[in-house]
């Protein structure tokens, strides 16, 4: 007997549904943290989820689990890990994530932000990442902009403030601590960009770290 699922399990599933047209794997982490970022923590619902697909093989199915197994934290990342071993792989790898250049600049003098950018590549097909860390009130994560534009992003935030290289490492290490403070606060006036890209940012923090 197949796993009901209420409403909003449902949803996730059928948000999933556009994964195995996908040949682009930063598309595929920028829908998935887009739909799976709000409830990432709720295990009640991941496990219901990750079972209903399993039960329910499909391109579906293989694409949401593999995406999932990547993304989520925790115990819900493994079980969709484990679930996506028995279905068929996507056409995207998101195995293929390397990391290039990060760069910090203090704006504490004007206007109280840390900016980080981090430089990321699937393949040939750079992309970036730019956070906006509030040092004036505790340091959280305050915007977090993506784009596949690195080089014309990196002058323009070299025509505001002075940069300075950093190891993805310690780029990460800072961005951690900040994400930590984000999370704990998350309804405090943080831009939609910081939720829309979570995952996005939580993976690449854990890839870096580890």
């Amino acid at each position: 007997m197949r796993t009901r699922l209420t409403p909003m399990q449902q949803a996730v599933v059928d948000a999933g549904r556009p994964l195995p047209q996908l040949t682009d794997p930063l598309e595929v982490e920028l829908q998935v943290s887009a739909f799976a970022g709000p409830f990432a923590g709720n295990e009640e619902l991941w496990e219901v989820v990750v079972g209903h697909l399993r039960e329910v093989p499909s391109r579906r199915s293989g694409a949401l689990l593999t995406a999932l197994g990547h993304l989520l934290p925790g115990r819900p990342g493994q079980w969709a890990r484990a679930a996506a071993w028995e279905q068929r792989s996507p056409r995207w790898d998101l195995a293929g994530l390397t990391f290039g250049e990060c760069w910090i600049g203090d704006r504490s003098i004007d206007a109280g932000y840390l900016a980080l950018l981090c430089g990321y590549a699937y393949g040939d097909d750079r992309h970036a990442m730019v956070f906006m860390i509030d040092e004036i009130n505790g340091s959280p994560t305050r915007h977090a902009f993506l784009t596949r534009h690195v080089d014309e992003a990196l002058e323009r935030l070299k025509e505001q403030v002075r940069l300075e290289s950093i190891t993805p490492e310690a780029a990460h290490w800072l961005l951690s601590r900040s994400y930590d403070r984000f999370e704990r606060r998350p309804g405090l006036g943080f831009g939609t960009d910081v939720h829309h890209t979570r995952l996005l940012a939580r993976r690449r923090i854990n890839l870096a770290m580890n």
